[in-house]
């Protein structure tokens, strides 16, 4: 972590604080995953009405992420995070206060919020912090805490739910966003750098992008959005189906070491697949995430061992580790700060909505050709997302190939659309 050390003691202090509320908000929110279905069940409900209620936790994220975005650019990330952290601590009350189907539904959907508010504001704030030339660094270390978080919330939620009542493993939750909640009162927001600003109009010629439909349109930000929809289906149909084709295929693997083994993997390669970007390019690293998650879908296709499980959770690991920060980082590198906020939302929302209807869509096929040809459905639509990236992300066919393949720089980045309109 050689770029913290050249950061003052503001910088620092400001980046510990936002990786401590991260690690504190993924504990919270995961602890709830293995857990909450369990709870669920436990009040009466069917099957399809456990699905339902995880489900809608999705409708509060795609609902609100647009605005929220729209919020941390007018109003500034603090506010985005504090919301955040706010309905973390209250929601898993909510679900202790009701038996009834419906209210569980609406507050899983008010659940929902607090990951639309919380990622948007963390993922704009270290963008915003971070300097440009070590801007992948900063993001891949400070994206570890959702791994960690990952891999400790479902841990310490599956031990209360197993040593003392819900109530407990409920207030554990909500203890945990309560926490992150006072360590976010204690961010920083960066100064507005009107400079930047300046500069950065004159490369759009004086053009700004003040709606969702002109970002969404823009090619900077509309081939990574329907890149992150389509990959992700395939992370919907890995979190929410493999755990039953495990157990439909009788094989000798434990769900929850597959998510150890994909959490560990992620983690692994985060710590230096952010530096190296800032020195061989984003697009290299995206398209080695998409890869991987082929990679898995294809393993999972293919899975008679637990040998076999185990390198699809690697290769899973690995396309989430590398492919979402990554991603973070290529939309910073394209975006105005004041608009950075929105452009998150949005690509993180087309991520969001795959996710969504990741398990109707394949849970439909699934139905009619099974669990394992399914995984060979979603492999084939990753690998459409990865023909996408590979012949779209740039200004042209060639320079697609190039930028995807670490042999060109971002055309679209501001830095190299400034030199160019420089040089003209």
């Amino acid at each position: 972590m050689k770029a913290l050390n050249t950061f003052d003691t503001e910088l620092r202090r400001n980046l510990l604080v936002l990786f401590t509320a991260g690690l504190l908000f993924w504990s919270s929110l995961s602890s709830l995953l293995p857990t909450l279905p369990l709870y669920i069940d436990d009040v009466g409900a069917s099957k399809q009405e456990i699905g339902i209620v995880m489900g809608s936790f999705a409708i509060g994220l795609l609902l609100f992420r647009p605005m929220l975005g729209r919020l941390a650019d007018e109003r500034g990330r603090k506010i985005v995070l504090l919301i955040g952290t706010i309905v973390a601590a209250i929601a898993p009350f909510g679900y202790l206060a009701t038996q009834s189907i419906g209210l569980l539904i609406l507050v899983r959907i008010f659940h929902g919020i607090s990951v639309a508010a919380f990622t948007t504001g963390y993922s704009a704030l270290i963008a915003d912090l971070a300097p440009a030339e070590t801007r992948g660094e900063i993001i891949g270390y400070m994206t570890l805490g959702t791994p960690l978080g990952l891999a400790i919330g479902p841990a310490l939620g599956g031990y209360l739910e197993a040593t003392s009542d819900y109530g407990i493993l409920f207030l554990v939750s909500a203890e945990l966003g309560f926490f992150a909640l006072l360590v976010i009162v204690q961010v920083m927001n960066p100064p507005v750098q009107t400079q930047e600003q300046t500069e950065a109009e004159d490369v759009y010629d004086g053009l700004r992008l003040r709606n969702y439909w002109q970002i969404l349109s823009s090619p900077q930000v509309k081939v990574p959005t329907l890149v992150m929809l389509l990959v992700g289906l395939s992370i919907g149909a890995v979190h929410t189906f493999v755990s039953l084709f495990l157990k439909s295929s009788q094989v000798d693997f434990n769900g929850g070491l597959f998510f150890t083994a994909a959490a560990i993997s992620s983690f692994s390669i985060r710590i230096f697949a952010g530096k190296a970007s800032d020195r061989f390019g984003r697009g290299l690293f995206i398209t080695f995430g998409i890869f991987c998650y082929v990679l898995a879908l294809i393993l999972l296709w293919q899975a008679y061992s637990p040998m076999v499980f185990l390198l699809a959770a690697i290769a899973e690991g690995a396309g989430g580790g590398t492919l979402i920060s990554m991603m973070i980082v290529m939309m910073a590198d394209r975006s105005l700060p004041e608009e950075r906020g929105q452009i998150f939302a949005l690509c993180i929302a087309g991520l969001d909505l795959g996710i969504a209807i990741a398990a109707p869509l394949l849970g439909i096929i699934a139905e009619q050709v099974g669990y394992r040809d399914m995984f060979g459905y979603g492999a084939a639509i990753t690998a459409v997302a990865l023909i996408i990236f590979v012949t779209q992300s740039s200004k042209n066919l060639s320079n697609s190939l190039r930028f995807a393949l670490g042999l060109a720089p971002d055309a679209y980045a501001l830095k190299n659309l400034k030199v160019r309109s420089e040089e003209i």
